[in-house]
């Protein structure tokens, strides 16, 4: 097949890179003047649109989805991931000759916390999302080229040929840095996608902490299993050159992802007001022995209701009670976490909101918001009622969230002198300790 023969002309360009975009506002009618200041410039041009045609004519796989526009900063994506694709490519960008099938070279050994380590460098630098472009590191910026990334694979690979380098396993084995691949053979560029498996973010294994390479930049977010969409259609897989993780001189017994070798940071670290690593840490060794039913979303840096109900929740399953069992992380539970010892949360079970000075718990902003229905909507409405602020109810109070609850909640927050935000309906833990005290 002969080479298309490219006339050097000034076509119509919407570019948006920050070299043309320069261009077009410094020369918007003139190509010689770019050619002349940077004359290799436009002989790469044609060179890499030749190369392109070649690449096009001697591989099957789609060089990008047509559908999908390239990534534009400041314009605002849909919620859904764009089908991320791109062939086959050396590290930094296509080689200027038709792409052979890729053929998985020996796996490099890597551990699983060097995976997840290398996963969040690209969620902490907000990579943008491109099928063209390639990061720093000389990765792709789609979400296989995020995953060849964080397996550390020679190449950039495609949803097509990730599972090469890969072993199927089922749901019950996934662990952190397996995959979640999804690669439609029919039509490639229709869903096709990704994820890397980040843990279990409940103990009914229905949610996990997804890393992806998705608009408008990568993210990390706890997400249905296997996926928002085509969910019956993903499936695990495990990274051939995985190894074991190193163990922790002095320490044994410990579970995966249990970080032994932290000790306790002391009890001014957790509580209300509380916002730092180790809450973080702590609420993911709780979700890893079972108590991830406390959670409406993963565990975080701040300290909540959530925090102090998984962790009673441990403490009730050691068969503690009392000043043991109060929520809060002392140098024993600690312990118990850290070094994988002690007994598990079983079932998934929550913890009961502690009571204070004869007051029920606060059971956390998650129990009072639109869709919510439980008996603590109920025992709230109640008590509203015996306040005197029953004039909002017209049936009830019952167990489903309404209007007529959110109002009556703003009214009593009114008479305690609050305004604005602090009188918006939902019923905080200061609300609740006035309301029931």
């Amino acid at each position: 097949m002969e080479s298309p023969v490219f006339e050097e002309i000034d076509p119509a360009s919407d570019c948006d890179c920050p070299g043309c975009v320069h261009w077009r506002r410094a020369l918007p009618h003139s190509w010689a003047g770019r050619a002349g200041a940077h004359p290799a410039a436009h002989r790469a041009l044609a060179l890499a649109a030749v190369a392109s045609a070649a690449l096009g004519a001697g591989h099957a796989v789609p060089a990008a989805a047509a559908p999908h526009a390239p990534y534009r900063p400041g314009i605002p994506a849909g919620d859904e991931p764009d089908t991320p694709q791109g062939v086959t490519a050396p590290l930094h960008g296509l080689a200027g000759r038709p792409a052979k099938p890729s053929v998985a070279p020996k796996p490099t050994a890597i551990t699983r916390t060097e995976i997840i380590n290398r996963a969040k460098t690209w969620v902490a630098a907000k990579v943008p999302y491109s099928m063209s472009a390639f990061w720093s590191d000389g990765y792709r910026q789609d979400c296989s080229g995020y995953v060849s990334m964080a397996w550390k694979l020679p190449g950039n690979e495609w949803t097509g040929s990730l599972a090469q380098y890969g072993e199927k396993i089922s749901k019950e084995e996934l662990q952190p840095g397996d995959i979640l691949l999804f690669h439609n053979a029919a039509d490639p560029e229709q869903g096709s996608h990704v994820t890397l498996f980040g843990g279990w973010t409940d103990a009914s294994h229905t949610s996990y902490t997804a890393y992806e390479q998705t608009r408008p930049h990568t993210r990390r977010q706890s997400t249905p299993y296997a996926y928002w969409n085509n969910s019956d259609r993903y499936v695990p897989y495990r990274y051939k050159g995985v190894t074991p993780e190193e163990p922790v001189p002095g320490k044994e017994g410990g579970r995966p992802g249990a970080p032994a070798a932290t000790p306790y940071p002391g009890a001014a670290y957790f509580g209300p007001g509380a916002n730092n690593k180790y809450v973080t840490q702590l609420g993911r060794m709780l979700v890893a022995r079972g108590a991830g039913g406390s959670y409406a979303s993963g565990p975080g840096p701040r300290w909540t209701d959530a925090d102090r109900r998984a962790t009673r929740a441990f403490q009730t399953e050691q068969g503690w009670t009392g000043a043991e069992a109060d929520g809060l992380p002392g140098p024993h539970t600690w312990e118990l976490l850290v070094t994988g010892k002690g007994k598990d949360v079983k079932d998934g079970a929550v913890g009961p909101p502690p009571a204070s000075h004869g007051v029920p718990g606060y059971p956390g902003r998650a129990m009072f918001r639109p869709g919510a229905n439980n008996t603590y909507v109920t025992q709230l409405g109640k008590q509203l009622v015996r306040k005197g602020f029953g004039r909002f109810y017209r049936v009830g109070p019952g167990p489903l969230w309404s209007e007529a609850d959110r109002r009556a909640v703003e009214a009593f927050q009114r008479t305690q002198g609050w305004r604005g935000g602090a009188a918006d309906g939902y019923p905080g833990p200061e609300t609740w300790r006035r309301l029931f005290s």
